[in-house]
């Protein structure tokens, strides 16, 4: 007959424990189990979760912030300085669009006509013609596009959508994060939106927009937020996302979409992983947390670097 080893309270090992610790697995027996949300947890969790409160840190580590729509509320109000500057200017025709846009090579407009341009010149073939003007991209020189496409606009609607997504996933992020991390996730989404143009869109064609960051905070939503099971606001968003990129599939960039989910995906896994208990600290070395954070920065500095690497060798590719 096969014996069953009876588990023992690690607290009253004289006891028979009854179940386990949620957050440590531990067996706790009944005088040592405290009710939680789903489940029970030991007496040292519930202390340590407690201590953590207490010092004002959050699960993964981030400092609370007064305000954590500070951040957020700058970021919309760039987008939308920068659309009216935009709409004020000429909207569409207005000759800032194509510079803070994003043109993956270049474009050889025709002066007469800005909506015309030639479409099989480079740019000393285009300034060699008297009625054409270059319009640099970034494997031209204009590398700033990067990132100051995301933060212009033109329609409305393109800024009302991007905007309402970063107004409700932000704050959220921010406080799981914090904001030195929170920024990182932004700009890195960000940029990989950018280098998804490059790599898979048009070259003579002018994109703008937070669509890539704004799937990037959507990706990170998702990972943070699943493990408490709130996914209905961000399913939402998604597929109020995918409405719009179906309505307007001919003006989207979907290419842009993909990269900056991808990339806001990567980066949320590497910030997702949670420290280490609190008290935790080796005597041969920096603390666990140290070590954490130390990993994680050179993590997304290994992320910026193939993102610069790619938008050099595309460049090349262009030029």
């Amino acid at each position: 007959m096969n014996r069953v080893k009876v588990q023992r309270c690690y607290v009253h090992p004289e006891r028979r424990a009854r179940v386990l610790c949620r957050n440590c697995d531990r067996p706790i027996c009944p005088d040592c189990k405290m009710d939680a949300l789903v489940g029970y947890r030991c007496r040292e969790c519930v202390q340590k979760m407690a201590d953590r409160i207490r010092q004002g840190k959050h699960p993964y580590e981030s400092r609370p912030r007064d305000n954590p729509i500070l951040t957020v509320s700058v970021i919309i109000l760039i987008n939308l300085t920068v659309c009216v500057l935009l709409r004020a200017s000429g909207g569409e025709e207005s000759p800032w669009v194509d510079r803070l846009g994003l043109i993956p090579r270049g474009r050889c407009d025709v002066s007469s006509d800005p909506s015309m341009y030639y479409s099989d010149l480079d740019r000393a073939a285009c300034l060699a013609q008297s009625d054409a003007v270059w319009r640099p991209g970034v494997a031209s020189g204009a590398v700033w596009q990067l990132l100051t496409s995301v933060f212009s606009h033109v329609g409305w609607l393109h800024l009302g959508l991007n905007m309402a997504i970063l107004w409700f996933c932000g704050p959220t992020l921010e406080v799981a994060l914090g904001r030195t991390r929170w920024l990182a996730l932004f700009l890195l989404s960000s940029l990989g939106g950018s280098v998804g143009i490059l790599w898979l869109g048009r070259t003579d064609q002018t994109m703008m927009g937070a669509s890539g960051a704004g799937f990037g905070l959507l990706a990170g939503l998702i990972v943070f937020m699943r493990p408490y099971h709130e996914l209905r606001h961000t399913l939402f968003l998604i597929g109020l996302c995918l409405v719009d990129l179906l309505w307007q599939r001919d003006n989207v960039s979907w290419q842009g979409h993909l990269g900056g989910l991808l990339v806001g995906l990567v980066i949320s896994l590497i910030l997702a992983r949670r420290p280490p208990e609190a008290g935790q600290v080796r005597s041969d070395g920096p603390a666990p947390a140290c070590q954490r954070s130390r990993r994680q920065w050179l993590a997304l500095s290994g992320v910026a670097l193939v993102l610069a690497g790619l938008t050099l060798a595309r460049c090349l590719m262009l030029a």
